[in-house]
């Protein structure tokens, strides 16, 4: 498998699951300013939409979208125990979890990133991610992870959108669960072996 990703980007968190899953894969860099390889491929001849993260398989399928891949990769290695089985409610709550996060936090932090944002709606913006993750917050109350105590793959991707708070002007220090969730993260040796990886620990 080849995962496609750009440091610090939503791809990050494929890239810790398919740490944490114990399979073999191969890294390659695809910039999202100038959508090319390191070896001058053109990105956009692969993904035509341009962004990260993609999982190419081995038989050549190309996987998209953050939430999907990270289930493909959870089913893979079912023993690993990285997502509730198919068709259990357990599952339909990890996906109620990877489509917030994917909807209302990640979609949340976008105007925040693009300089031809009027700072007004950067304002309008800014509060509205804030009193999401305020939410969230409360959801983590008395749990490790956002499943409970078990760790599962839209961890990563919580992990990896309130990375980018502090980039953008969020402060999200107040928010005590959180913070205690990001730590746990943090100290996990497949997520820092993927941000090492990725040039965001030295």
């Amino acid at each position: 498998m080849k995962l496609y990703y750009s440091p610090g980007a939503c791809s990050l968190s494929p890239h810790i699951a398919l740490n944490e899953s114990g399979l073999q894969f191969e890294r390659v860099l695809a910039s999202t300013k100038t959508h090319q390889l390191e070896d001058g491929t053109d990105y956009y001849g692969i993904n035509p939409l341009g962004y990260v993260p993609l999982l190419e398989l081995d038989d050549g399928t190309r996987l998209t979208e953050g939430p999907a891949i990270v289930q493909y990769i959870a089913d893979q290695v079912p023993a690993k125990n990285l997502a509730p089985a198919n068709g259990t409610l357990a599952r339909y709550q990890l996906q109620s979890w990877l489509t917030l996060i994917g909807t209302e936090l990640h979609k949340g932090f976008s105007p925040l990133f693009n300089p031809a944002t009027p700072e007004a709606y950067k304002t309008i913006a800014r509060e509205k991610v804030l009193s999401r993750l305020q939410w969230v917050d409360g959801q983590l109350a008395g749990k490790q992870y956002l499943m409970g105590d078990a760790f599962s793959v839209a961890d990563p991707y919580l992990f990896t959108v309130t990375n980018w708070a502090p980039r953008v002007g969020v402060d999200i220090a107040h928010l005590a669960n959180l913070a205690a969730f990001r730590q746990r993260m943090a100290a996990r040796p497949a997520v820092q072996a993927a941000m090492k990886h990725e040039g965001l620990l030295k």
